[in-house]
């Protein structure tokens, strides 16, 4: 086959180690590899440096293992053409399993060009990318002990969620904070409504007497302690994205006009796909790209499974979620679109 790349290097990434395998032809036209195994200590990442520019070599490739390969991208990125490629398409042949043949694969499929880098954004974009998704799992996890609060209420025969539609709302913990403190005037309690709530005193009355212990209080003080910190934590991850964003703000509010995008989708579809569309030559590359589209298995003239391909996690969730909020506006051509 063809020699795509004259030198070259192939790494295998793990926790505490990492074998690299040097690939290059000598005077004489004849094809050297070299293996060598470094550290993953800042130093030892440096010395795998040192080597590889002693050594001419122009282009590597990892795989992408868990976040092991993220302190060598670090290290690396601007020194070398780096590769950061899918473990599933660079399988070897069962059987011939070890750190040091793996290296050697990866090098021996770059050298020939047969490897096909995952889209790695630049470091600003990473640094987004990092704050959204923390602030998608604090949210995910606020809705968990939003869960939790509600088990607790259930299990004191207080069956607020079935009048409120917010147990985590502004008159809903006030009640919650109540029935904490003792109080056991169910009318007292139903006064601390707000709003149009107030329209439901009587409901709320009934909903709220239940039977309380001091394990419950425990629990119901616990998990709005915890609501309460995860609240600000969100918001000051809001603030700081906001700051970092500031640049692309016109990008952001014209996301916003689509339906089902809230500004917070619209800074995570930012941080994911980045604001530059040129690297996607059209639409349907993108959706491709984010696994939103069909797959292709056909065998014998018979079309079998089509599940989408895996893509960013973090993408397909609030693509789907914007999904399902534009299927509920009005009056839009989606909702119908959604329904037909």
């Amino acid at each position: 086959m063809q020699i795509v790349h004259a030198c070259c290097c192939g790494l295998d990434v793990h926790k505490k180690q990492i074998v690299a395998c040097l690939m290059r032809f000598d005077e004489a036209g004849q094809r050297q590899q070299e293996l060598r195994t470094f550290g993953t200590m800042t130093q030892d990442i440096l010395a795998l440096a040192d080597w590889l520019s002693a050594a001419g070599c122009t282009h590597v490739a990892m795989e992408s293992t868990g976040v092991y390969w993220k302190p060598v991208y670090n290290l690396l990125e601007g020194l070398f053409e780096l590769l950061v490629v899918n473990a599933q398409h660079i399988k070897a042949v069962p059987g011939r399993k070890t750190d040091a043949k793996d290296a050697e694969w990866i090098a021996d499929l770059l050298q020939h060009g047969l490897l096909r880098g995952s889209f790695i954004p630049p470091a600003p974009q990473r640094a987004l990318r990092d704050l959204t998704r923390h602030r998608s799992t604090l949210v995910a996890e606020r809705a968990r002990i939003v869960n939790r609060l509600q088990k607790v209420l259930e299990d004191a025969n207080i069956k607020l969620a079935a009048v409120v539609s917010d147990i985590a709302g502004v008159s809903a913990r006030a009640m919650v904070q109540g029935l904490i403190e003792g109080e056991t005037e169910v009318q007292a309690l139903a006064e601390l409504a707000r709003g149009r709530l107030r329209s439901k005193r009587d409901a709320l009355a009934q909903a709220l007497a239940g039977r309380m212990r001091p394990h419950h209080a425990f629990l119901l003080t616990e998990h709005l302690s915890h609501l309460e910190y995860l609240d600000e934590s969100i918001e000051r991850f809001t603030a700081e994205l906001q700051d970092r964003l500031h640049e692309v703000e016109a990008d952001i509010t014209l996301l916003d006009t689509i339906p089902g995008i809230s500004r917070r989708a619209a800074e995570i579809i930012l941080a994911e796909v980045g604001h530059d569309m040129r690297r996607f030559p059209s639409a349907k590359h993108l959706a491709s790209w984010a696994g939103m589209c069909p797959g292709n298995h056909e065998s014998a003239g018979k079309r079998k499974s089509g599940k989408t391909r895996k893509g960013s996690r973090w993408l397909r969730q609030v693509l789907i979620e914007a999904a399902h909020g534009a299927a509920h506006t009005r009056p839009t051509y989606l909702a119908p679109l959604y329904r037909r």
